[in-house]
């Protein structure tokens, strides 16, 4: 059997085709477009034709999504791993993945002070933290959000 070269730089997979083999569906390929995350080039009947290392792009898009990134920092993670006209390969995802690494590691340390701050010093929730204000003062009177009592004022 004679396997077809693929031209990872042809355009001609259709939005159902990369749908197919991502697992993404058609309308998350077109919102990644739309974000400037993916791009596809256009028939004369205006149908999009993506070219074949858009499927690794859609890869690398879902792995940073299931890190928690915003469609910013997903565009940054791209921009840095895989400039413009390059096919990513295993260096552009070891790239990625350190810097979903240092993505993440910053992520747990601020959740760890979080439950740090909510647990107190000692664990126990109950018990001011180091986090909470040393005083009184720094904590801000609460603000009265009840409506106008109508009834008790007088008849000018």
């Amino acid at each position: 059997m004679v396997m077809n070269s693929f031209d990872w730089h042809e355009a001609g997979l259709t939005v159902g085709q990369v749908a197919a083999r991502s697992g993404a569906a058609p309308s998350a390929l077109r919102f990644y477009e739309r974000q400037g995350l993916i791009s596809a080039d256009r028939t004369a009947g205006n149908q999009r034709r993506y070219h074949g290392d858009v499927l690794c792009r859609v890869a690398m898009i879902r792995v940073c999504q299931q890190v928690g990134l915003s469609l910013a920092q997903i565009r940054t993670a791209l921009a840095e791993a895989i400039p413009d006209g390059r096919i990513p390969g295993p260096a552009e995802w070891e790239h990625l993945a350190r810097h979903l690494r240092q993505q993440l590691s910053s992520r747990i340390g601020e959740l760890d002070r979080l439950l740090g701050a909510l647990a107190g010093q000692n664990g126990d929730p109950t018990q001011p933290s180091s986090a909470a204000p040393a005083e009184s003062s720094d904590v801000l009177p609460r603000r009265n959000t009840d409506p106008p009592d109508l009834h008790d004022r007088q008849s000018a």
